[in-house]
């Protein structure tokens, strides 16, 4: 997940934040969790370090603490030690010094890292290649009074003593080292004196303390995904792709998959059963658990003592015919997936990347959704997905929906880093694991039970949703599942095997469940474990043998020779060249977050191979505007070959208000380059339908009849009114939006008992229809689930371009948040359409708040949503302003608020 955004919000319009990285800094060698930016204004860049809670999505998840500017006076040393060096995955720990003062850090072993460092040493030496011109960095002042807890910050900012090893992996000793002799230990303390000459410390050259330098084995396979950025280089690599079964054989390897909902319970039992459960030791683990915390301090916050618990609960239930290295660890608030490998297998792991998704309430959060974990394991690309999906036996579509967006979403950053995002299914093989929450239907719970005693499991199988969902081919095309002959691992009381008996007694579900995707693989086995009984779920674990791809060094050498004569022969002899399927494209009837995509077809008829990339158009900060993308932007197409480019159109808060009124259109020209050829000119073009999301409190109060109805040039015309000119009109407007209206109406009238309200998502198709109820006209009742119309009235009001309480009056909340009386005397002073929806929506919050017994809600909760919606910063919102906002509205959400 990209976390730049979130300090992106932080800043003023003339700074932009390059890149982010999520790190450990070192307080007194106790490692604290910190999200780093590197921040440019004009030609100066400077390191701004944030405090952050959780996976930081927007600017009200991080908290400035400290600037380090980069100037003459700033160095960077890698200070890994030769023994996390030589273990594939291990983290990277840097030092940073500016002045007298240094500060320690561990960054995270991949490609953000990677490319965080990369992008520092570059702003760096563009410093040093400039000595003259010294930087100021005036513009660094404005940001002082942000920053918060500085002492905690300048406590760390201080001369370090040896750095601690790492203890999160375990040491692989090999015989390499003897061959690396003393380089290794020369690289423990590189100080990067000549940044011109030298890059920052890149896991390229971390691989090389693994893998000899010459052509070996485990270097052939790199050499495919080696970062390049010639048309040559690309062309080798294509062609070695292409003939790949010329030099590789199969050779067989053993994968343990487990998953466990662990209910947010810490270990109280060994895991020996569940992960030493076969005879002999597998070669690579991947273990996922779910609800690994349950606490309100997890989802809000990054760090969980779970995780240390749980991680160390599994490293002592390893088999113990073997000893293991701890590849990579990755968790999003309860969802953990962690990867070890057998120590002798490590050097040929490599490419590795971890990427997190949310799928919770308004497609942020992240109670629900996926981690994952892709790897080069010698010449085969592997991907590990663990999920936690939707509840509830009713909400299959939304599982289906969660999927979706997981396999949409979840992008890995590729090594070569001119080359698009990879998905998940652009892997050899696909591993997913986790608790996809998927229940038993049409079935009574003692039917259920009785089939369960009977061990009738195929039966029960039948009635089962993933099953019907897979048969439906609605999710997990392509993907195998071995038969099940085990009884369902949910709902059992804790510390017993007993079913719920609970109240709500579950109805037993195959919840957690284990699938692949791929050629090569055979299941050894799948099954349940129901000697753990710390959770009200039961660990599932599979074990697959995988046909690895591994490379045979000397028809691998008589390939590549073979490859290079012929570029040499045809290079330079021809103008690439391709033919468009069509240069016009028109997208009908685009409307407000809902997705259209077209396909551009692109056909190599050149002599040559060639690389395309949509490029900007001149005085154009970007190859389009911002509605639209080209997926992928850049690509390589071999002679004679094909690549289709999806042109997606995407409507969303920030371009839908000058959309709705007119002020901008559905037209733009996109500009495809080839390298060594000419320019292609697309024309994309489409109507936009208006939409109430977007749109203005102000506008709508001022619309009797649906927006769609509304002629283009009156939308013009109250969007570019003031709030003057609307107090100057002698038609009396709606008290508040109809739109607004008919929403809370449906939830008051539906929903105030609701299980979960504003904190369960809805189903997208369901917003959709909502969204065109809204928009076309005012039925009776609105379609969809309750928890649907509720997350279409967060995204209402997420997407005002103007807020509830106007930008203007946002410093006087803050000022007076702890006072009831100043707080409800600024709302009191709203102008009249604005604080009609205010009172409005206190009122039906505090009637939410009248049945928190049935709807789980409470003051908190509702502060902490609807806070951020309705009092939103004019600029950016840190940490301190957020809880002055949740303060400053609870005062109306006491029962006694009128």
């Amino acid at each position: 997940m990209d976390q730049s955004v979130a300090i992106q919000e932080t800043l003023e319009r003339e700074e932009n934040c390059v890149v982010a990285v999520q790190c450990d800094v070192f307080f007194d060698d106790i490692p604290e969790s910190r999200l780093l930016g590197l921040v440019e204004s004009g030609k100066e860049h400077a390191i701004f370090i944030y405090a952050h809670r959780r996976m930081a999505i927007t600017a009200d998840d991080v908290s400035l603490q400290e600037i380090i500017p980069i100037s003459l006076d700033f160095a960077v040393v890698e200070v890994s030690s030769p023994e996390q060096l030589v273990v594939v995955g291990a983290d990277t720990r840097v030092r940073i010094s500016y002045k007298d003062e240094e500060l320690e850090l561990k960054l995270p072993f991949g490609s953000h890292s990677r490319l965080f460092l990369g992008e520092v040493n570059k702003a760096w030496s563009d410093v040093c290649r400039f000595p003259t011109q010294v930087p100021r960095f005036v513009w660094i002042n404005k940001y002082k009074k942000s920053t918060t807890s500085q002492k905690a910050v300048k406590q760390a900012i201080a001369p370090l003593g040896k750095p601690n090893k790492n203890n999160q992996h375990q040491k692989i000793e090999k015989s390499l080292e003897k061959a690396k002799g003393s380089s290794s230990a020369a690289q423990k303390s590189k100080v990067y004196s000549n940044p011109e000459s030298q890059s920052i410390y890149s896991r390229e050259e971390r691989d090389d303390l693994v893998r000899a330098s010459s052509h070996t084995t485990s270097n052939k396979a790199q050499i495919l995904t080696m970062p390049q950025f010639g048309l040559r280089d690309n062309l080798i690599r294509c062609e070695l792709l292409k003939n790949e079964d010329l030099y590789t054989y199969l050779e067989d390897f053993s994968f343990f998959l487990g998953t466990y909902n662990v209910n947010g319970q810490p270990p109280k039992e060994s895991l020996r059963p569940w992960l030493s459960c076969n005879p002999s030791p597998p070669d690579i683990y991947c273990v996922g658990f779910q609800e690994l915390d349950l606490s309100k301090e997890a989802f809000f916050f990054s760090d969980t003592p779970k995780e240390p618990e749980w991680t160390k609960a599994v490293s002592d239930a390893l088999h113990e015919g073997a000893k293991y290295a701890l590849v990579k660890l990755v968790r999003l608030v309860g969802i953990m997936l962690i990867f070890y490998v057998k120590e002798e297998h490590a050097e040929y792991i490599s490419d590795l990347e971890a990427e997190t998704v949310g799928t919770g309430i308004m497609g942020r959060m992240g109670n629900k959704g996926a981690v994952a974990i892709r790897f080069r394991f010698h010449n085969s690309t592997i991907c590990v997905v663990n999920s936690h999906l939707a509840a509830h036996v009713e909400e299959y579509e939304r599982r289906n929906q969660d999927y979706k967006d997981i396999c949409s979403r979840l992008l890995f950053r590729p090594y070569d880093l001119t080359q698009p995002p990879l998905t998940i299914m652009k892997h050899n093989v696909v591993l997913w694991i986790g608790d996809l929450n998927y229940r038993i239907s049409d079935l009574e719970v003692d039917s259920v039970k009785e089939l369960i005693i009977k061990k009738d499991f195929k039966t029960l199988h039948k009635n089962d949703q993933l099953k019907r969902q897979i048969d439906e081919e609605a999710v997990f095309n392509g993907f195998e599942e071995g038969a099940i002959d085990f009884q369902p691992t949910y709902k059992y009381d804790t510390n017993s095997d007993d079913w719920d008996t609970s109240e709500k007694c579950r109805i037993p579900a195959w919840c957690d469940r284990i699938l692949w995707k791929g050629k090569n693989i055979k299941q050894r086995h799948y099954r349940s474990h129901m000697d753990l009984r710390t959770s009200d779920h039961k660990p599932v674990s599979s074990l697959l043998v995988i046909g690895i791809k591994r490379i045979n060094n000397v028809t691998y050498k008589k390939t590549f020779e073979e490859i290079v004569r012929n570029i040499d022969k045809m290079e330079n002899e021809c103008i690439p060249s391709v033919t468009l399927s069509k240069r016009e494209f028109h997208f009908k009837d685009v409307k407000f977050m809902e997705h259209q995509a077209e396909t551009l077809k692109l056909f190599n008829d050149g002599q040559v191979p060639c690389q395309f990339e949509f490029i900007r158009k001149p005085n154009e900060a970007t190859y389009s505007k911002p509605w639209l993308t080209a997926n992928p932007p850049k690509g390589f197409i071999a002679q004679r070959g094909s690549a289709d480019i999806d042109l997606e159109v995407f409507v969303n808060r920030t371009t839908a208000p000058d959309l709705n009124c007119g002020k901008q259109v559905i037209e733009d020209i996109l500009v495809l380059h080839l390298e060594r050829g000419k320019d292609y000119f697309i024309s994309v073009t489409g109507n936009y339908l208006p939409s109430c999301y977007g749109s203005s409190i102000y506008s709508l109060c001022h619309m009797r009849e649906p927006i769609r109805d509304m002629p283009q040039e009156t939308l013009l015309q109250l969007a570019e009114k003031s709030a003057a000119d609307f107090a100057e009109s002698t038609e009396k407007p709606l008290d508040i939006p109809k739109e607004l209206w008919m929403m809370v109406d449906h939830l008051f009238r539906n929903a105030v008992k609701q299980e979960d309200l504003f904190q369960q998502p809805g189903l997208r198709s369901e917003f959709a229809e909502i969204r065109n109820c809204l928009d076309s006209g005012m039925p009776d009742s609105l379609p969809g689930s309750n928890h649907s119309v509720a997350e279409a009235l967060l995204l209402f009001l997420d997407a005002l371009p103007e807020p509830v309480v106007p930008f203007s009056i946002y410093p006087q909340c803050l000022e007076c948040c702890s006072n009831p009386s100043q707080c409800e005397k600024i709302i009191s002073m709203l102008p009249q359409c604005h604080k009609n929806v205010f009172n409005y929506l206190a009122a039906f919050l505090r009637e939410l708040l009248k049945n928190s017994a049935s709807n789980r809600l409470d003051v908190s909760i509702l502060a902490t949503i609807f806070a951020s919606l309705i009092l939103r910063s004019p600029s950016k919102q840190d940490l301190a302003e957020k809880r002055k906002t949740q303060e400053f509205f609870q005062h109306f959400l006491n029962h006694g608020s009128s």
